[in-house]
């Protein structure tokens, strides 16, 4: 069973100065989500030569 450690990532969103999460899609093969507060979606590759990092800024 996958680690539920592993299941998101944090976000400061640049764009409205909030924290937020992005969720693995049911393939497990990007990261997704939105802007808690304008909605500006992302979406983050998972692929082989990844990183640990957990925490990231998106402009």
């Amino acid at each position: 069973m996958e680690e539920k450690k592993n299941n998101f990532l944090g976000v400061m969103f640049e764009c409205c100065h909030v924290y937020g999460r992005l969720y693995k899609n049911k393939q497990g093969t990007f990261y997704e989500g939105r802007c808690p507060k304008c909605l500006k979606p992302i979406k983050i590759k998972i692929g082989q030569n990844g990183t640990n990092t957990r925490f990231f800024k998106a402009y």
